[in-house]
């Protein structure tokens, strides 16, 4: 089942679309040490990120892009078998946008481990785009 998480932007699509796939924007709310990115479909990077004890190299795979509309990423991590899915969507106007954040494939990770909890992941994205809210609403 996915975890979906829906978030309003008082921004135009543009500049959250910035938010979400310009690296220089993307290290200010979302993970400070992703090496690059780049919105183009088979674009790779991996990064770490410690949890606790548990370290997660996170990698990515940009699978589809629609500029300004939708980006999809193959998330998974190199200590944990399980591959999911991450697509960012974008609805709006001039003055507001819909963010919807569709996580799939949680299923296929390890479920002795918290942080792959349905409920661990939505409390997860809900924060991430509460720093995305923040700091494209606040950059102007």
């Amino acid at each position: 089942m996915p975890v979906i998480v829906e978030q309003v932007i008082r921004a135009a699509p543009g500049e959250v679309w910035d938010a979400i796939t310009r690296h220089e924007q993307m290290i200010q709310w979302f993970f400070p040490n992703i090496p690059d990115f780049e919105p183009v479909t088979g674009f790779q990077t991996v990064f770490s990120v410690q949890s606790g004890e548990r370290i997660f190299t996170h990698v990515w795979k940009i699978l589809e892009v629609v500029p300004l509309r939708m980006i999809k990423y193959h998330w998974s991590y190199v200590e944990y078998p399980g591959i999911g899915s991450v697509t960012f969507e974008l609805k709006g106007n001039e003055n507001d946008t819909l963010i919807r954040l569709t996580n799939k494939g949680l299923e296929t990770f390890p479920p002795d481990i918290q942080e792959f909890s349905a409920e661990n992941c939505r409390e997860g994205w809900r924060y991430f785009l509460g720093r995305l809210k923040e700091f494209t609403e606040t950059k102007g």
